[in-house]
């Protein structure tokens, strides 16, 4: 309890030191593009066989995020999404998923569906996708969702002002957000796609962190390209690098684009190789990926018996 209390004092003292320093970003060293993809490369060689393998599967299903955030979500839609979150599938032995994550409305369905189980509820927030709306807007559906019974909250950061340089605007909006969260941890989705280069993925990172950022993600899911290996593994080490600073642990979770069971290994391999086997659960690593559950699964029956199911088998989310 008293470390859980000395680490909490130190991350407000760091985020509180950071605003006065943020011109750090615009002297970090080029990010080594080549370097990254080469070191990914090799990472994809490794392989992961026989009972190390249904281990991996199982871990990551334990750390998926199940998703639902389209227009037409119901509250059956969610309720159904929340018990394949408890059970994923029929077998016994098959973990639950980590969280199911919806739409602000939606959270008092989900929280009561998931009520009794160690499955979270996260909200995206802050006018996801875009990000286009005021801050007053912003925190007001940050308190709302929270006050609905949100665990966890995604946000997305303003990446127009991000791109013009306007990094006190962002981190500004980061803390306020995190703020706003009260107890719910908060994930920070940088979105990636639209930041165009490892540079501004690196910057991105490295500000959302020091503005109070439980997890950084990668993507919504809304803007391709989502989540990528080399991408991913510039913010593992941005991760890594805070914590050999720090001895403060950020969590990471990559969304979007990831849909099979081989490429979620992959992104496992990195994790552990990158940052090591403390890294390797549902409090430190997620998956935002809900077309991914059932490939995990299939992929589970096959090391079991040898012979694949039919997609048909499998609920469709």
């Amino acid at each position: 309890m008293i470390w859980n209390v000395y680490f909490s004092s130190l991350k407000f003292y760091l985020i509180s030191m950071a605003k006065a320093d943020l011109r750090f970003l615009n002297h970090l060293p080029p990010v080594d593009q080549v370097g990254v993809e080469e070191r990914v490369a090799r990472l994809n060689k490794r392989s992961i066989k026989n009972e190390s393998k249904m281990e991996a599967l199982k871990l990551a299903i334990s750390m998926m995020d199940l998703t639902t955030l389209d227009a037409k979500d119901t509250p059956g839609k969610v309720r159904q999404l929340c018990a394949k979150a408890i059970r994923p599938h029929e077998m016994e032995g098959i973990p639950s998923a980590a969280a199911v994550c919806v739409y602000a409305n939606l959270v008092s369905v989900a929280k009561q569906a998931l009520e009794g189980t160690k499955v979270k509820v996260a909200a995206v927030s802050t006018a996801f996708p875009s990000g286009m709306s005021n801050r007053k807007f912003k925190l007001d559906e940050t308190r709302y969702a929270v006050a609905e019974g949100a665990d966890e909250i995604d946000m997305v950061i303003s990446r127009g002002e991000f791109l013009r340089g306007e990094y006190n605007f962002v981190y500004d909006e980061i803390a306020a957000v995190k703020e706003a969260c009260g107890n719910a941890h908060l994930k920070v989705i940088l979105e990636t796609g639209e930041l165009s280069t490892l540079d501004n993925v690196r910057k991105a990172s490295e500000l959302s962190i020091a503005a109070g950022a439980d997890f950084i993600k990668t993507s919504t899911g809304k803007v391709q390209p989502a989540a990528t290996l080399p991408v991913t593994l510039v913010m593992l080490e941005c991760i890594r690098d805070y914590y050999y600073r720090t001895g403060i642990k950020i969590g990471m979770k990559p969304a979007g684009g990831i849909a099979t069971a081989k490429l979620a290994l992959q992104y496992l391999v990195m994790v552990r190789e990158t940052l090591g086997q403390e890294w390797l659960n549902a409090d430190m690593f997620r998956f935002g990926a809900s077309s991914l559950a059932n490939d995990l699964l299939m992929q589970i029956i096959k090391q079991l018996t040898g012979a694949y199911q039919s997609a048909d088998y499998f609920s469709k989310d």
